[in-house]
């Protein structure tokens, strides 16, 4: 329903043709924001072209990692509100080259950070940064005031913007929030790299699913209209005193070994095939689950999707994909 917050709200979303920016910006057009997206690749599977959110959306080609491009898109698509989601996600692809990752996920924060702060229209930043900033811990689940310490090149990346951004609040009051989510999941999810896709691909292939761990590994898994969701909500409440500047964990809080994740996947999927254990994992946290309290009480958001639930919307999503990927 249009109307609200949103409606003619002028919107830059970086990021966009990636798996949560499609699905942002899908319901920020949904309720009649005005929204520019800055594109680096064109992307023509992406749920940003499936849903249709860019035939109305403003599309600027270029790069975070230029900041005369970040600039030009605020200042000419008069950006009252930034959603800063683009990034290199990609745990196998930051470590075989971690100066782009670098570049990408610290250059690019700054970048947006300091394009927002010399903006005289900039209201609200939203910055994606990552459970994975936090590194590993040893008290579980994580919360907001764990101390920031990633060790391998994508955790450290996030890390690091994860800090610059709240420099930008301290220094000279961007009003920025950072969100740290669990890991995402649902339809439009590209990377067949994921536990999630792949295992769906291999089984609709009729082949054994692979797990490169040992299988023992503990993670959340947060599906992506929850997230949609949770950073829109968090926009929404960033004009109530004390919440600027804040971070919020984001996910289901039900830890789930990858184990039990692709028995799960299994089983909605009927099939009886035997996942194949690898043990090779290396360069990545072992268990990793967030508490979601501060989001509810300050924000009086929850995730509506338990991981049964949101599997049962996103196995017929890649089955149907698959399908027509096959055809083409």
């Amino acid at each position: 329903m249009k109307g609200g917050l949103w409606l003619d709200r002028r919107v830059l979303v970086t990021g966009a043709s990636g798996f949560l920016g499609s699905w942002v910006v899908d319901g920020l057009v949904s309720k009649g924001a005005d929204v520019a997206v800055l594109v680096r690749d064109l992307v023509p599977e992406s749920m940003l072209f499936e849903t249709g959110g860019y035939k109305k959306a403003s599309v600027v080609r270029g790069d975070f990692e230029d900041y005369w491009t970040v600039e030009r898109a605020m200042n000419e698509y008069e950006t009252e509100i930034v959603f800063h989601l683009g990034a290199q996600a990609i745990v196998g692809a930051a470590n075989r080259s971690p100066l782009a990752t670098f570049k990408a996920n610290i250059a690019g924060t700054w970048n947006v950070m300091e394009a927002a702060r010399n903006s005289k229209l900039v209201k609200n930043v939203v910055f994606a940064s990552s459970d994975k900033a936090y590194g590993d811990q040893e008290k579980l689940p994580y919360s907001e005031d764990a101390p920031l310490k990633g060790r391998h090149p994508y955790d450290v990346s996030k890390s690091c913007a994860d800090l610059i951004a709240q420099s930008y609040y301290y220094t000279y009051g961007l009003p920025v929030c950072i969100t740290r989510c669990g890991n995402l999941y649902g339809p439009g999810d590209l990377n067949f790299n994921r536990i999630i896709p792949g295992t769906i691909k291999s089984v609709v292939l009729g082949e054994r699913p692979v797990i490169r761990s040992d299988g023992t590994y503990i993670r959340d898994y947060f599906y992506v209209k929850d997230a949609a969701d949770a950073y829109m909500a968090l926009a929404e409440k960033m004009g109530e005193k004390g919440i600027a500047g804040q971070a919020f964990n984001f996910s289901t809080a039900n830890k789930i070994t990858v184990l039990e994740l692709v028995g799960k996947i299994l089983k909605e999927m009927k099939s009886g095939l035997k996942p194949i254990i690898l043990d090779e994992a290396k360069g990545e946290i072992r268990d990793q689950y967030l508490s979601s309290e501060k989001a509810k009480r300050l924000l009086g958001w929850e995730a509506e999707y338990p991981i049964e639930k949101g599997l049962k919307e996103t196995v017929p999503w890649y089955a149907a994909f698959l399908k027509k990927k096959a055809r083409a």
